[in-house]
């Protein structure tokens, strides 16, 4: 059985509830604004939130972050499952989550994004759904960074025929001549400095842009520089 694909909250094991109530919130957040786009994910997304990069170029698109930190694709799922994408009419949806699933095989984790977004689908069947790639992580090369480098094909392949769902590459530049990642880029290996999350979310914005400007004149459609 492919556990990713098995929708389940995070277990409490705290004590205070922490991840249930951020879930609780989120869904406030639904009912009270409203959102052209919604972020839903990982590490990646949540951190995203707390850079320059997204008070620059995503809280001008009316975007609400729904990343929760360390989430796995199957808490993804089951906060899908549960309400998060219920009260809400975005235009977009952008999905980041598996890095975390590192115990998980490509082809399991491929399946699990899928499933997220066939339940996305089942919710919003004409909304436009972004996916950025998983990044590599680590200082130096190590198995994982294979693992999702394989991923990523895996998805490509997998969405080229599913309509609205758009793959972006978000992973390039950050494996330097030797190997390694700097600290630049990413301050602890994975998740994103300023530096590293303009790098990467650059490619999301200018898409997000096109998708968000689509029936718009040609002047909406016109990035600002």
């Amino acid at each position: 059985m492919n556990l990713c694909k098995v929708p389940v909250p995070v277990e409490d094991r705290d004590g205070d509830n922490r991840w249930l109530c951020i879930h609780n919130r989120f869904l406030s957040e639904t009912r009270e604004k409203d959102a052209d786009v919604i972020f839903i994910g990982d590490s990646i997304i949540h951190a995203l939130q707390h850079t320059d990069v997204w008070n620059d170029l995503f809280a001008p698109l009316h975007c609400l972050n729904f990343g929760i930190h360390r989430d796995r694709i199957e808490n993804v799922l089951w906060r899908v499952m549960n309400g998060a994408l219920d009260n809400v009419k975005p235009k977009v949806i952008v999905l980041h989550v598996g890095t975390n699933n590192y115990n998980n095989s490509p082809e399991e984790i491929r399946d699990g994004i899928i499933e997220i977004i066939n339940a996305i689908r089942d919710r919003h069947p004409n909304i436009y759904i972004v996916i950025p790639t998983l990044l590599p992580r680590g200082q130096n090369p190590n198995p994982l960074r294979e693992k999702f480098e394989k991923v990523n094909e895996h998805l490509k392949a997998s969405i080229e025929s599913l309509a609205k769902v758009e793959l972006v590459s978000i992973d390039k530049g950050f494996v330097q001549s030797d190997g390694t990642i700097s600290h630049h880029d990413m301050h602890d290996y994975l998740l994103l400095t300023n530096a590293g999350s303009k790098k990467a979310f650059e490619p999301v914005h200018e898409l997000l842009l096109q998708l968000l400007g689509e029936g718009e004149s040609e002047k909406d459609l016109t990035p600002s520089e």
